[in-house]
């Protein structure tokens, strides 16, 4: 007889460190898959910029093992990347040509607002990259991003990088049910029924301005890189971009307190 036991974790947030850099790479590597993307250059500069973002840690483990280096026991990570202060940098560029390409394709009537908006200089653009394990519950995501909005005002305020943005790009790890797409489309609806990885991003897309999703099922074998049950339900693998205002952020937390709070 085969016997369940459900298993209460504790996890805790933590500043970016040099030792994060495998566990933030694996877990790039789950969002981009097999785009062209340097996710080693970009854990670098995620490490480099640690006065944003953070990194999830199992509590016990850091608790039993605190005078030891755990690269590869980062649950999930926070941060944000600005765009326009990075411009020239490979991986960056990689990103806006990632975007760009498949937007041309899914969403071709957006591809001149969006490079416009990825190259004016004038109102950066910030990639807001909030990645972690299937396993870890949404709840986390409150303080985390609690957290890291108050790192942004604090940057802004003095002058650090990632202090200002005016919009924030998201690409967000999400799936729907095939025979839903095909019925989505004889209908010729243009609203996509989707299912998101990360609960929470559901209110950065219900403000986005401009959002489309592409298929990512040939560069995995599992829907949004874990093993998902569905019923036997067959699921497309999706990512989706977003780009949401900066102004809208306080709407979004208000969100996000309102159905995460413990």
């Amino acid at each position: 007889m085969l016997m369940l036991v459900e298993v209460q974790v504790d996890f805790e947030a933590h500043a970016i460190s040099d030792n994060d850099h495998n566990g933030i790479k694996s877990l790039l590597q789950q969002l981009f898959l097999k785009a062209n993307v340097n996710i080693t250059e970009l854990a670098d500069i995620i490490i480099q910029q640690n006065h944003v973002g953070s990194v999830i840690l199992q509590a016990e483990i850091l608790d039993e093992n605190s005078d030891e280096d755990d690269e590869d026991e980062i649950f999930g990570f926070i941060t944000v990347l600005n765009l326009t202060e990075r411009k020239g940098t490979e991986s960056v560029e990689q990103i806006k040509e990632l975007v760009l390409s498949q937007c041309t394709t899914h969403h071709q009537s957006a591809v001149e607002q969006l490079e416009k908006i990825l190259n004016d200089n004038s109102k950066p653009v910030s990639f807001l990259i909030s990645e972690r394990f299937i396993n870890v519950p949404p709840q986390i995501s409150l303080p985390l991003h609690k957290q890291l909005q108050a790192e942004l005002m604090d940057a802004h305020r003095t002058n650090k990088p990632c202090g200002k943005s005016h919009y924030y790009l998201m690409i967000s790890k999400t799936c729907m049910e095939v025979e839903k797409k095909k019925k989505t489309q004889q209908k010729g609806k243009r609203k996509e029924e989707l299912m998101f990885a990360n609960a929470e991003d559901e209110f950065f897309y219900e403000q986005s301005v401009l959002t489309f999703s592409y298929s990512v099922q040939e560069e995995s074998d599992s829907c949004l890189s874990g093993r998902w049950s569905f019923d036997d339900i067959p699921m497309k693998p999706l990512r989706t971009v977003m780009l949401i205002p900066a102004d809208c952020i306080n709407t979004i937390m208000d969100k996000l307190k309102e159905y995460l709070t413990i």
